[in-house]
């Protein structure tokens, strides 16, 4: 495993926590480190983090959840752990028409999906854009926009005079009160449009598709990613019980008892579980990570949309992950440690360095640069050293490996808490399907810090908020169906 010292022995308990004092990656570096090399890694030694910080990070999260699902606490909690009041999961035998939205980044989609007997998937969808200006508009500007082009796809697919239900899939922090209603606590991923934080988006889509003149679509029940990530995967997986994004965003989901769950409000009937909403991206915003934390985070969260917020979300997820490289570059090049006498004016760019370059980047094999050529040429850097290029690698390796860590001690911690030896975990998002280690760094991780008396398997949930979401409104309906044929008996 790239970046594990095999050597690491673990500390004595009365042993401070403290940074690693030297670097161990087993990264693509020359066979003979230059100076000029051994300063870059000493200057970015802060980005390593070790097993005693991964298992601190474990440890706090796990306490933040216990905070997030208390009655008391649940108000100070950095962790919200909402539920969502979705209590079955599919049981395969789910049949009927249903439509799906999906938004959560500057596109969303539209679904219809068909499910026939014996698990027969059918599935039309149409990508929408939003306009920047529509994002940071008004809510009504935004919902009327997403309404109108709900009532274009059912013109498309010959649906006006077919009543329909909807799961809708809203990947931002969100406070349900029920399965059709929840409250946008904060917006996040670039989004700040007004007279919606505080609101039911359920309420804000049905009034805006009354707007427009679509009455045939009934919202039934609102989830996040996560949720449908989860959803999706069990359809297929019984023993799914965790749902994780990594992506533009990062958060999770798993299966709790409704014991433990202080604020929960619904029957106290069978399943005696439901799935949480850990909106874990807010972890670190009570000082929990501060320990870990570097100069680069601080700097990327002055310069987001939303400081002192999202803090796990920042040191992990897509939407950050290029521009923290960005920042740690833009240190390398004032040090005079990388890209001397180079054109990196757009380097200095706010943004610029995008978070596949780091994908693109670690694509190649060992001692090939050919990707880092070609992003480096789209950046304007023409004809860099091959140090420079290796450089430049290793400061993306140390960037995504703990971005891994972290998510993988997220994962420890939700795995332990449930308690259960044999977890199937659903993960779906662009850094987790397309980063080319990414997966691999989180199943070793995981594997270490569980231990060998855990079973668990990371499953690629396929279009989970799409897919996931039909299939809550059919597990509804499912649901609402066996009721009426009980109540007739």
């Amino acid at each position: 495993m790239q970046g594990h010292n095999p050597n690491w022995r673990v500390p004595p308990k009365d042993r401070v926590l403290k940074r690693m004092e030297s670097t161990n990656l087993q990264s693509y570096k020359p066979k003979i480190i230059s100076e000029q090399r051994r300063k870059i890694e000493d200057l970015c030694r802060d980005l390593i983090v070790n097993n005693d910080h991964i298992h601190v990070v474990e440890q706090r999260l796990r306490q933040a959840i216990d905070k997030g699902l208390g009655k008391e606490s649940h108000v100070v909690a950095s962790v919200k752990c909402y539920s969502t009041y979705v209590r079955h999961l599919p049981t395969g035998e789910e049949q009927g028409q249903f439509l799906a939205l999906d938004l959560g980044g500057t596109n969303f989609r539209v679904l219809l999906v068909d499910i026939g007997e014996n698990k027969q998937f059918n599935m039309k969808s149409k990508i929408f854009a939003i306009p920047q200006h529509v994002m940071i508009g008004t809510g009504e500007e935004l919902f009327d926009h997403i309404a109108s082009c709900l009532k274009e796809f059912m013109v498309e697919h010959d649906l006006e005079a077919t009543k329909l239900p909807l799961g809708f899939t809203f990947s931002f922090p969100c406070k349900q009160l029920g399965l059709a209603e929840g409250r946008l606590t904060t917006w996040t991923k670039g989004f700040k449009c007004s007279g919606v934080e505080g609101e039911d988006v359920v309420r804000l889509l049905q009034e805006a598709l009354k707007r427009v003149g679509e009455h045939n679509i009934e919202v039934c029940a609102i989830l996040n990613d996560t949720t449908g990530c989860l959803m999706s995967c069990a359809w297929k997986e019984p023993k799914c019980r965790i749902g994780l994004i990594v992506g533009t965003g990062t958060n999770a989901c798993y299966l709790e008892n409704i014991e433990n769950v202080e604020l929960w409000d619904g029957d106290s009937g069978e399943p005696r579980h439901v799935i949480v909403n850990t909106e874990w991206g807010g972890f670190g915003d009570n000082t929990e990570l501060d320990f870990i934390r570097t100069k680069w985070d601080e700097a990327v969260d002055e310069g987001s949309l939303n400081p002192g917020k999202q803090t796990f979300e920042k040191m992990i997820s897509g939407m950050y992950m290029g521009e923290l490289t960005r920042q740690v570059l833009v240190d390398m090049i004032w040090e005079g440690l990388i890209f001397q006498e180079k054109d990196t004016d757009k380097l200095f760019e706010w943004g610029q360095f995008l978070t596949k370059y780091v994908s693109e980047i670690e694509s190649d094999m060992v001692g090939d640069f050919t990707r880092a050529k070609k992003v480096l040429d789209e950046l304007g850097i023409k004809d860099p050293s091959d140090e420079d290029m290796s450089a430049m690698r290793y400061i993306c390796e140390l960037v995504s490996r703990r971005a891994g860590f972290m998510a993988s001690a997220g994962i420890t911690a939700l795995l332990k808490k449930m308690d259960y030896h044999d977890v199937v975990v659903a993960i779906d998002g662009s850094v987790f399907r397309y980063h080319p280690h990414f997966p691999n760094i989180m199943r070793s991780r995981i594997s270490q810090l569980m231990g060998i008396d855990y079973k668990f398997d990371l499953m690629l949930s396929t279009d989970g908020s799409g897919r996931g979401a039909a299939l809550v409104a059919a597990v509804l309906t499912n649901q609402e169906q066996q009721r009426q044929q009980k109540d007739e008996e």
